[in-house]
């Protein structure tokens, strides 16, 4: 038996993951990064060395995950997105080390990136896992990207034209005194709040991009100033991401002509914005069919890296997989 090792080292996470050549998950192993109270992220040398540190702790659990199974394959991402000008620093850890597990095995490795591997998480199990042509909206800190996916070709339709929509979320929640990532206590807040939309949309490209930094100096004018209960300023936020949202799906589908979208990502594993973004969703018209990956699957994940991987290696050896996208 054997096993194809994905690797991924972003902003948020180290993860490591294992899948059988046939695509069967053996491991999902993901550890935060460390970040100090009230700070907003990891400067990038220190999230390298904290990389190579957890990746290293992981080592246990990866042999007692693949006993019996050798690694046939490495996959790792070596970027954020599969673009010539796309480079993190951050990267470099998993890329070295899977280098490294791929030149002393004598197997092959496969680089990805963090997008495509995002990409290739959130399908698993789903609707669209055999399908070619979908839209896709990336939802994390680093992005909001609005794209259209046809077979192995990621075409950019938009996205945030300054703050990312994860970062809208990590700024308000940390500026309230939540550690950092945000997102799951904002959501805890958020669920006991009410909205009255008071962070009005900021679209532009005919709604295929959009603006966050006038809704973050808003937000963060309320909680200086107390005018508005920390419940309710984080219901305004996910309020604000589902009308958002909302708008850039509708323009995704008017642009590329595609009925079906996939949102992954850190944001689109919130259950608060699934349910407020499918509420909206059901009263407006013409938007494309909505489909959601795995909770577990969405956020920052190796998973989806490790599937690329197998998907290669069979293709290799002569097989295929609808849903590769490295």
């Amino acid at each position: 038996m054997s096993a194809v090792l994905g690797m991924d080292t972003s902003n948020y996470r180290s993860s490591l993951a294992a899948v059988s050549p046939e695509g069967e998950i053996l491991l999902n192993c993901r550890e935060l990064l460390p970040v100090e109270p009230g700070k907003r992220g990891l400067r990038q040398s220190d999230a390298l060395y904290l990389h190579l540190k957890q990746m290293k702790a992981m080592d246990g659990i990866l042999r007692e995950a693949l006993r019996g199974r050798k690694i046939a394959a490495v996959a790792a991402s070596t970027a954020p997105r599969s673009r010539a000008d796309s480079y993190m620093p951050v990267f470099e850890a998993g890329e070295t080390l899977g280098r490294l597990v791929a030149a002393s095995l004598g197997v092959p490795f496969f680089p990805t990136s963090h997008q495509q591997g995002h990409l290739r998480a959130a399908c698993y199990g789903t609707a669209l896992e055999r399908e070619t042509d979908f839209l896709a909206l990336h939802l994390s800190g680093g992005t909001t990207d609005l794209l259209a996916v046809r077979g192995t070709e990621v075409t950019p339709l938009g996205s945030s034209l300054d703050l990312h929509v994860g970062q809208l979320v990590d700024r308000v929640g940390v500026a309230m005194g939540l550690p950092f990532p945000a997102g799951p206590e904002l959501e805890r807040l958020a669920e006991r709040g009410r909205s009255r939309a008071m962070l009005g949309c900021s679209m532009a490209d005919g709604d295929l991009s959009c603006h966050f930094s006038g809704a973050e100096t808003k937000a963060l004018s309320w909680i200086c100033a107390g005018t508005l209960s920390r419940e309710d300023t984080a219901r305004e936020v996910y309020d604000l991401m589902a009308r958002t949202i909302t708008r850039m799906l509708m323009a995704g589908r008017r642009a590329a002509g595609l009925d079906k979208a996939l949102l992954c990502g850190g944001v689109a594993s919130s259950a608060l914005f699934r349910g407020m973004l499918e509420e909206r969703l059901s009263r407006a018209g013409g938007v494309p069919e909505v489909c959601f990956g795995d909770p577990e699957l969405s956020g920052d994940n190796a998973v989806g890296v490790a599937l690329i991987g197998a998907d290669e290696y069979r293709k290799n050896r002569g097989g295929s997989h609808v849903c590769s996208r490295s």
